[in-house]
């Protein structure tokens, strides 16, 4: 029988009431405390969360930690667009990681 681990996901309210309604660990990042994301998101990774969904602005603008994160733990690190609109950073992160797995571009046009 597999083990079933937490899951959270990090960013505005707005962001991630629906992972709340859902039964994932939400956890609101405001102005005031967004200095505290990449501690948040080191102890989630201490506690074996499954998979923490980060908010994509908070994504690239702490993209060492979660690489740092991603390298480091169990714990996978995923995007989600933010309520204001996708910025490219989630797709580009999936598209590194896909290629990085089966050594190439799959995602490439033709």
């Amino acid at each position: 029988m597999a083990d079933n681990k937490p899951m959270a996901a990090i960013g505005s309210y707005e962001m991630v009431l629906p992972f709340q309604a859902v039964g994932v660990k939400s956890v609101v990042l405001t102005s005031e405390n967004r200095n505290t994301f990449e501690d948040t998101l080191e102890q989630l990774a201490r506690e074996d969360y499954a998979v923490v969904f980060i908010q994509e602005d908070l994504f690239v603008e702490f993209t060492g930690k979660v690489e740092e994160i991603n390298d480091k733990y169990h714990t996978s690190v995923l995007p989600v667009p933010s309520p204001s609109g996708a910025t490219g950073a989630g797709l580009a992160s999936i598209r590194g990681s896909v290629e990085k797995a089966v050594g190439m571009d799959i995602f490439a046009e033709r």
